[in-house]
């Protein structure tokens, strides 16, 4: 399965990053079952794990390690 990594903001439509979510590419809900915008920046899975993608959700996290191959 492929996955993609999805910023949620503070606000919406705001610059000040709040999180970033585990998403499988042909869903529109993060792992962790919060809604996604969009619109919102994304990363590539492989991601996961570095600076970049700093800080987490938890709960997708850990799914992502649970599901990942």
């Amino acid at each position: 399965m492929d996955y993609r990594i999805v910023a949620e903001m503070s606000e919406p439509g705001g610059n000040a990053l709040k999180e970033w979510h585990m998403v499988r590419a042909d869903q529109d809900v993060a792992m962790c079952g919060r809604d996604i915008d969009p619109s919102a920046k994304v990363l590539p899975s492989d991601a996961w794990g570095t600076e970049a993608a700093q800080p987490f959700c938890h709960t997708c996290g850990a799914l992502f390690l649970r599901e990942a191959p």
